[in-house]
């Protein structure tokens, strides 16, 4: 399955906003880690990641999401998850990211 990723900057809350849709696997996960990356570049702010149509990661990509997390750390700045699909969690839950990353219902 492809990957799209809509992202958008929230001016209020000052904060980027990505929301997967797809799967974030070994396929994609250069293309979500060019985005991430990308913005990170363009503002050193906090990411809130919308879960809700991610239907699949697995370890590339939450080796992405741990490399975006270290470069925002450098800032004070934080990776947001919510509405993870109940799969999603688990995996972040056997890994112990969920203690690392902010997540969110």
């Amino acid at each position: 399955m492809a990957l799209t990723v809509d992202k958008k900057y929230d001016e209020n809350k000052n904060m980027w906003i990505l929301k997967p849709v797809g799967e974030i696997d070994i396929y994609t996960a250069p293309e979500f880690k060019d985005i991430l990356l990308d913005i990170i570049k363009e503002k050193t702010i906090s990411i809130v990641i919308d879960g809700e149509r991610l239907e699949y990661i697995d370890s590339t990509g939450l080796g992405v999401l741990i490399s975006g997390l270290k470069k925002l750390k450098e800032k004070d700045e934080n990776i947001i998850i919510k509405n993870m699909k109940a799969n999603i969690k688990k995996l972040f839950s056997i890994t112990g990211l969920n203690n690392v990353f902010i997540i969110k219902e």
